[in-house]
């Protein structure tokens, strides 16, 4: 289950493009929070505290100083480069309300059909599930070592934790083993073709005949 980060927080005075660039060069996130039909609030929060929430893969926060609440990730903008965080998007959220989320899938063991040559091809690296906001799972652990050459596994097939239900659609494959491009070996293109048989009374019997 994800950690419950604290994040602490100061109120944001001043909005627009230089605010923001001022803020963040003084070591600080800018974020909104919003959700339960209470106003928005513009927070402030230390850089250091928003990468530490992301090396924990933390989904819930809990907000102290300026605001006091528990809150869920919705959305994290990045710089071009992907490294440093330019903003953060909180809905609030009580630990036993039920909340839609994103959850990576994680592959565990070597596939029987891996072994045998076959390629483990991942359709897709994350699912869609709901859940209480206080116990999103960090990732979807499956164990593919008895999945065979040709097989494969669906969303409905993944093991969920309890009290937590598949968003994504069941039937939609999650990953699969195939063979590898090539593996048949085609005919030697220096083996001859066969004869053509002439059979008799054929053109050929004509002609000598004439």
């Amino acid at each position: 289950m994800s950690e419950v980060e604290t994040l602490e927080t100061t109120k944001r005075e001043s909005m627009g493009t230089a605010a923001t660039n001022r803020l963040r060069k003084a070591g600080h996130v800018p974020a909104v929070l919003y959700g339960h039909g209470e106003a928005n609030e513009h927070l402030a929060i230390p850089a250091k505290q928003v990468q530490a929430m992301l090396r924990h893969h933390s989904k819930t926060v809990a907000l102290k100083g300026a605001s006091n609440a528990t809150a869920l990730v919705n959305e994290i903008q990045f710089d071009p480069l992907g490294i440093e965080v330019l903003h953060l998007d909180l809905i609030r959220v009580n630990l036993k309300e039920q909340v839609e989320v994103t959850v990576p899938i994680h592959t565990l063991g070597e596939a029987e059909g891996v072994r045998s040559g076959g390629i483990l091809l991942e359709n897709l690296h994350e699912i869609d599930v709901t859940c209480p906001a206080g116990a999103i799972p960090d990732s979807i652990d499956v164990d593919v070592s008895s999945l065979k050459l040709g097989g494969s596994m669906t969303a409905g097939d993944l093991p969920l934790p309890d009290g937590v239900s598949l968003v994504t659609e069941a039937d939609q494959v999650v990953l699969h083993v195939e063979e590898p491009r090539g593996s048949v070996e085609a005919a030697p293109a220096d083996v001859a073709a066969e004869p053509e048989v002439i059979s008799k009374g054929g053109s050929d019997a004509e002609g000598e005949e004439a």
